[in-house]
């Protein structure tokens, strides 16, 4: 065999190798796809205050970026009653950012717009449907990937608010 071939067959061989640990290497790597870190879920709102009663259930998506960080969308729904006052239905959406710095602790911050529609019980005239924001801050213990239970904070609550304080306590599920 002269060095000429060896030379060849040495390129050919390594070439080779090269390319199949390339190859495995490709193989091993997980492709991302992007359904594969939405979760689905949502939250369920029980709120009882002063006479108040506050039921809210909101359905949401969110794409998980990693074990820490989330971003999501929902939809709101809600029904609130004021004792011999009045009663409002709530419908709207949100955005939501979910942090979890460790495995059992939950921040989030939480976007949404809500047209709210008022029904006074002693008026003869009841006033137009209104669009309400809330801007919410939680924190929440979370139960492994399931969810979390907690409360949250409308830091831009007024008297026009939906809720009967501006604390609301939630439990989220994702799947």
């Amino acid at each position: 065999m002269s060095i000429q071939n060896l030379k060849l067959l040495l390129i050919c061989i390594l070439f080779s190798v090269t390319a199949h640990a390339q190859q495995q290497f490709q193989d091993a790597t997980p492709k991302r796809n992007f359904w594969n870190h939405v979760r689905f879920g949502g939250g369920i709102g029980l709120g009882f205050s002063n006479g108040y009663t506050n039921i809210s259930l909101s359905p949401t998506a969110i794409y998980q970026f990693n074990d820490k960080f989330a971003l999501g969308v929902g939809l709101n729904g809600s029904y609130t009653k004021r004792k011999n006052f009045f009663n409002a239905t709530v419908f709207g959406g949100s955005l939501i950012s979910l942090y979890n710095p460790i495995d059992a602790l939950q921040f989030s911050a939480e976007f949404e717009e809500n047209m709210v529609n008022i029904n006074y019980y002693n008026s003869t005239t009841n006033p137009p449907s209104y669009s309400y924001p809330s801007l919410f801050l939680g924190i929440g213990y979370t139960i492994g990937n399931f969810g979390a239970v907690g409360i949250k904070y409308d830091v831009i609550y007024d008297n026009r608010s939906i809720y009967g304080s501006a604390f609301v306590p939630f439990f989220r599920v994702f799947f």
